[in-house]
């Protein structure tokens, strides 16, 4: 047993010798080739298994002929170890170039198309999941271009609706202050409108910079969604009756829900508001509200004559404003992308469809929790 335990430790001495050795010269060209790597623990392996066989014959003083026999199996090991070693790293090496080809692509904005062929399981995890980035980053860059192209529009329709009421203020101001005007006091009516006009279109602007920016805070309160929408219609109830709109508030739930009541109250405003001026004189507005599972889901059903299909993913981007079937006669296209950035700060969602002879908003919120 004594003489097993001396072989053994000969034997890890001289292994351990080697696995040093090739610690350092792997240390030294740990910036070189997979190959060379490879090779090198090749190397190691067959210089390990020498060495500790060298150390066990001196201790043992074998034969020199049992020596020269041991060096040969071990020699022909390495023939045999160290090709095999050369091989598998120039397959990681091309397969590792082939990766970094595609990656490059990626990298100048193309789409990244994995390399043909069967890979190392690494590889083509490392594949996989650059494929999954590049759809990732894809759909990054559509929604980028989206929001330029809406930021643009925005730009362009806020300037022309700020250019009309300022150049109606210029011309009423220059006839007042040369005498021109008789009734002064409808032109100081008119310039009240403009001037209300303005404000609330810079107010849209505000609250969607807030929301855009994350710095809408919400003061939540434990209210009852019959409440919020009755003080809603109370207040919508004279624009309707100027557009001959009638409203309807029946199906309503007295459902708990914990929001912020001023932002809540202008989702609802924004959206009878919107649904008023779209639907025609004699026409119905319906207001609801339902609890369905975990959440509270309140809608707006006007009688506009519905939105074209290609448009109902649009509804809610800033500055949209429809097509010649929902034409709005003013604003800036903000309302909507108000309702769901704030809908959306409330951990809830806005969607639209179409229903028969309009469409309907829907606004999904939490459920107060017991």
């Amino acid at each position: 047993m004594n003489d097993i335990l001396l072989i053994a430790l000969y034997a890890f001495l001289g292994a351990a010798g080697a696995g040093l050795l090739g610690a350092v010269v792997l240390h030294l060209l740990r910036r070189r080739s997979i190959a060379v790597s490879l090779t090198v623990v090749a190397a190691v392996a067959v210089t390990a298994m020498l060495a500790g066989t060298l150390a066990v014959a001196q201790a043992m003083f074998l034969s020199a002929h049992d020596l020269s026999v041991v060096t040969l199996v071990v020699a022909m090991t390495a023939v045999v170890s160290l090709p095999t070693a050369l091989l598998l790293g120039r397959r990681l090496v091309v397969h590792t170039r082939r990766l970094a080809l595609a990656a490059r692509e990626f990298g100048n904005g193309g789409s990244f198309v994995a390399p043909p062929g069967p890979s190392p399981a690494e590889l083509a995890a490392l594949s996989a999941e650059l494929a999954a980035t590049g759809e990732r980053l894809a759909a990054s860059r559509q929604r980028e271009r989206a929001l330029e192209a809406s930021r643009r529009e925005l730009v362009a329709w806020i300037s022309h609706d700020l250019r009309t009421p300022l150049a109606g203020l210029r011309a009423m101001s220059e006839a007042l202050e040369d005498g021109v005007v008789q009734d002064t006091a409808r032109y100081h009516r008119q310039i009240r409108t403009e001037v209300d006009r303005l404000n609330a279109m810079v107010g849209d602007l505000f609250e969607l910079s807030r929301i855009h920016a994350g710095a809408l805070a919400l003061v939540r309160a434990r209210i009852s969604v019959y409440d919020l929408v009755g003080d809603v219609l109370e207040g919508a109830d004279p624009l309707a009756r100027e557009h001959g709109v009638h409203l309807v508030g029946d199906r309503v739930d007295a459902v708990p829900v914990e929001v912020d009541g001023k932002e809540m109250t202008r989702v609802l405003a924004n959206l009878l508001v919107n649904a008023i001026r779209h639907t025609p004189a004699d026409g119905t507005v319906a207001v609801a509200a339902e609890r369905l599972a975990d959440t509270v889901v309140l809608s707006v059903t006007d009688g506009c004559g519905g939105i074209p299909q290609e448009d109902l993913p649009r509804v809610f981007d800033t500055g949209w404003r429809g097509s010649a079937a929902r034409t709005p006669p003013a604003g800036a296209g903000l309302g909507l992308a108000i309702v769901r950035g704030i809908v959306e700060a409330h951990s809830g969602r806005a969607e639209v469809h179409n229903v028969a002879g309009g469409c309907r908003f829907e606004v999904t919120l939490p459920a107060a929790t017991a």
